[in-house]
């Protein structure tokens, strides 16, 4: 048998369905498993050297995060994202984007503004330690704070619903050469205008940064294709 995953490492405080899971990720955002690939229990535990059952379990929450599909009597498999997929679910967020940004000028507090710079100087650190995966959660971090400043629950929740959905757009796209360090510069723009009441630049900027995004997103997609 091919090993392409190298064995987990048992140290780890972390929940070994959560080491499992960021290991899969990693490889599926990464192209060492393929879109459309089958994906089996006992291979992967063998190739990762522990039982099934949190494999099992990881494979569950990824499918939540839509990087895998689970066919009924067929198996699992690498979700292949489509041009349509990106759209419809890029069209909804920046719709939601742009209203949460307008509304975040009016309701964030001071405290809000300082979480936001402290987000943007951790990712900063990140990028300089290469580590992709802090970078993605301290990314998910800075839009939460922002989320939260609207001050509308209900947008909140229905961002939130879009959350699995977005996580493998956002892996792929910040792992893309050269994304995260503009993705870094049009937050941090962002934050300015918020900080100087700037409803129609907020708003303007927050279409920009999703729109670099897709457009991220979709070239990462079509490279992979041709090689």
């Amino acid at each position: 048998m091919e090993r392409r995953l190298l064995p987990i490492k048992l140290d780890s405080y972390k929940p070994l369905r959560e080491v499992i899971s960021e290991t899969l990720r990693e490889a599926i955002v990464s192209g060492t498993l393929q879109p459309g690939e089958r994906l089996m229990e006992i291979q992967l535990a063998e190739e990762l050297g522990v039982s099934r059952t949190p494999v099992r379990e990881a494979i569950r929450k990824l499918e939540l995060e839509g990087f895998v599909v689970m066919i009924p009597r067929r198996g699992t498999y690498v979700a292949d994202l489509s041009i349509k997929d990106v759209n419809e679910v890029f069209e909804i967020r920046t719709a939601l984007d742009i209203l949460a940004a307008g509304l975040a000028v009016e309701r964030i507090t001071e405290e809000e503004l300082e979480q936001l710079e402290r987000v943007l100087v951790e990712i900063g650190e990140y990028i300089e330690q290469n580590d992709i995966e802090k970078i993605v959660a301290a990314d998910s971090r800075y839009h939460d704070i922002l989320y939260r400043a609207s001050r509308n629950d209900r947008l909140v929740g229905i961002i939130n619903n879009l959350r699995e959905q977005f996580t493998r757009f956002r892996s792929i796209s910040m792992a893309y050469p050269g994304r995260i360090k503009n993705t870094v510069e049009e937050h941090r723009q962002l934050v300015e205008a918020i900080a100087q009441r700037d409803i129609a630049l907020a708003q303007r900027l927050a279409r920009e940064h999703m729109e670099n995004a897709e457009q991220t997103l979709l070239l990462d997609m079509q490279e992979r294709r041709q090689s």
